[in-house]
């Protein structure tokens, strides 16, 4: 009977654990702040907890202080200007780093961006990716040093 009384808090532990979706998983990260307020901003905040799979090259609160203040703001305010952006980010289905090939990939957005190894470093447009594979349920998380921009 004590076996069973012990299995059952770690049962309930298991079976109420929350799903990370890629939004939850930026979240927790902690340096996605910038990137969270432009996603929710945006109106984009059920699509990325959707289903997916989705890859997302995802700027970091650094890569964002690279855009002039007043850039930002405007852009910030533009939720149609702001959405073209985000979902350039974004690349349907869940593309690990070791299957990643140089070339031209289509994004949500619907324009194609440049992936490219130059001596071995991985870069998205003309952003570094920084970090790569992290995980979530709906998808998986690349961090790029920069925030890009569509023609």
């Amino acid at each position: 009977m004590k076996k069973i009384l012990l299995a059952l808090p770690l049962a309930f532990a298991i079976g109420s654990t929350q799903a990370a979706d890629i939004v939850d998983t930026a979240k927790a990260a902690g340096n996605f702040n910038t990137l969270i307020t432009a996603v929710q901003a945006a109106g984009l905040v059920d699509t990325l907890k959707g289903p997916g799979p989705f890859t997302v090259f995802a700027p970091t609160d650094a890569a964002f202080a690279k855009i002039p203040k007043a850039k930002l703001d405007a852009l910030l305010k533009d939720k149609a200007a702001l959405a073209k952006v985000l979902t350039y980010h974004v690349v349907p289905g869940a593309v690990m780093a070791a299957d990643v090939k140089p070339g031209m990939v289509r994004t949500v957005e619907g324009s194609s961006l440049k992936v490219s190894a130059p001596a071995g470093k991985v870069m998205v447009d003309k952003a570094n990716v920084v970090k790569t594979d992290i995980a979530a349920d709906n998808g998986v998380i690349h961090v790029i040093d920069s925030v890009i921009m569509p023609n």
